[in-house]
Order: structure tokens, then sequence, then C-alpha cells
């Protein structure tokens, strides 16, 4: 570690307050939640894999989608379910800094995935012709490999820039470790930090956004020009994709809204919700979204539980 960096040994999360008895409450609904989204994530994984008709760029992607969000869950509902147990909420640094690597990595593959999904909707509702050609099965893995050794690597020098800061102190006013409460305590120069995030954060943002926007106005463009049926194809064929975008929108707002204004008026319950939709809702209604509106993914699904039971 640089030699300038503090020596905090470990941070504490106040956003935690007494819940008293009902902390078993909240632990068995978080751990009802948890598993339920490691059994419908791992249930459509399971059916696309062992059906051959589903070895589609698109179903790929789903499931890409869906490890994304296995893994996402996993870095959140096991240390909550930990800390909600506990009466002293403090985390190691090095697995603060690892936490907030993590998460990091899931929010940028999942946006990038998502980016991903739209350009293939396009080409299969705009040029279908043209879309074995464009969406090989070697292009899907490329773009499926990307997001993740991108983002990874950022993500590496964010918090390795992070890590060798001085900090005045090791109270984080939230339930989990991110990376940007942690430079809000340095007490040394963050502006090598600072630019590196404002660059990074306009790539990540504006680059999939304009993918999604320019994909989905030539969608429209070709829904507004074509039939009644071309349009009720098109839809059903985009709707799971534009409700997931759609959510994790909303998620993404939630955060930036919490770091660029004082939300200290409205309950902390309100807050810590707040806070995690972003990391717990997604992974949960995505199953069901694709699940529920693909009608291939429904039936195989429905198959299989009928058979298991």
């Amino acid at each position: 570690m640089n030699p300038n960096s503090s020596n905090v040994a470990f941070f504490s999360l106040t956003a935690y307050f007494h819940l008293g008895p009902l902390r078993y409450l909240v632990f068995a609904v978080l751990l009802i939640l948890y598993v339920l989204m490691l059994l419908s994530n791992a249930l459509i994984v399971a059916v696309i894999y062992q059906n051959r008709s589903l070895h589609e760029p698109m179903y790929i992607l789903v499931c890409s989608l869906f490890g994304n969000g296995i893994f996402g869950s996993s870095i959140m509902f096991p240390f909550l379910l930990y800390q909600i147990l506990q009466d002293v909420h403090i985390v190691p640094s090095q697995f603060c800094y690892f936490q907030a690597f993590a998460i990091h990595v899931y929010g940028i593959v999942e946006y990038f995935t998502l980016s991903v999904m739209s350009y293939d909707r396009y080409l299969a509702i705009c040029v279908p012709l043209q879309y074995n050609t464009r969406m090989t099965r070697d292009k899907t893995a490329v773009m499926m490999v990307i997001p993740w050794l991108y983002a990874c690597f950022i993500c590496l020098v964010m918090i390795m820039l992070s890590s060798s800061l001085r900090l005045c102190g090791n109270a984080i006013q939230k339930v989990y470790c991110d990376n940007f409460p942690i430079v809000r305590l340095a007490c040394s120069d963050t502006s090598i930090l600072n630019a590196y995030g404002l660059v990074i954060s306009i790539v990540n943002i504006f680059s999939p956004m304009l993918l999604i926007l320019i994909t989905y106005f030539r969608i429209l463009r070709v829904c507004f020009l074509g039939s009644v049926q071309t349009r009720r194809k098109a839809l059903a064929t985009c709707m799971p994709h534009v409700v997931s975008l759609m959510n994790f929108g909303l998620g993404a707002a939630f955060e930036i809204i919490q770091y660029r204004f004082n939300l200290s008026y409205l309950p902390e319950s309100v807050r810590i919700f707040l806070s995690l939709y972003f990391w717990l809702v997604q992974p949960i209604l995505d199953p069901f979204v694709y699940g529920l509106s693909i009608s291939k993914i429904r039936v195989l699904c429905k198959n299989l539980f009928v058979s298991k039971i």
C-alpha cells in the first residue's frame, strides 16, 4: 500500500439502526428473497443450457444477464444477512474495498449487457435477414466477455487509487461499502481520482445510453412504418428488455440522487431501501420478467417444473 495512505483497519457502517426483535423478521425476509433469486435465475439458466433450441444470441445474453444478477446479489445479500444479526457493524478494510470493487463491476456489466441486448433486438427486428451473420455465437461470446474484462480493469484502477488515499475517518453512511463514501473520508488530494472518476462515468453512462437510444429509435421507426402485426411482434420481443432497462435506470437514479442531494429529511428506512434497490430488485425482477414474457422460456420452465414434481 502507498506509504501516504491511511492505516484504517476497518470501516464502520453507520446507516444501520436498532431493529430489536424485528431483525429476525428482516433476516428471514431477505433470506427468502435471496433463495428465490438464486432459484429463479438458476432455473432459467439451466433451461436455456439444456435446450438446444434456446442456444441463440438473445437467450445467451439473457443467461449473461442472470449470471451477473447472481454475482451482484451474492456480493450483497449474504453481507446484509450477516450484518443484520450483528450489534456492531464494522467491516475489515480489505473486504470493504473488495465489495466496492465488486458492486461497481456488477453495475457496469449489467448496463453494458443491457445495451448489447438492445443491439440484438435492433438486428432481429430491423434487419432480420442479416441477424444470423451479424450475431454469430462467437460475436455473442465476445460481447459477453468484453464488459467483464473492461469493468474489472477500470474498477481495479479505481480501487487502487482509492486505497492509496489518506483517510481521516472510517464511518461510512451506508449499509454496505461503496467507493464514493470512502473517497469522501479522504483528507489527502483526490484530484487524480476525481478526474478518473469523471472520465469513466462519462464513458460508462453515455456510451451504452447512446447505443440504446439509437437502436430503439430505429426499432420505433420500423414499428410505425410497419403493420399492426409487426408492431405487436416488436412489442412482445422488446418488452422484457424495456422493463429490465427501466428498472435498472430507476435504481441508478436512486443511487445518483443519494450521492448528489441531502436526503436526511427522509426516514432512515426509506433511505436504506433506496440505496439497496439498485442491487436487490433487479436480480429478483429479471427472471420473472423474462420467464413470463418470453413464451419459449415460460413453456420450458413449466415443463421442467411439472416433470420434477
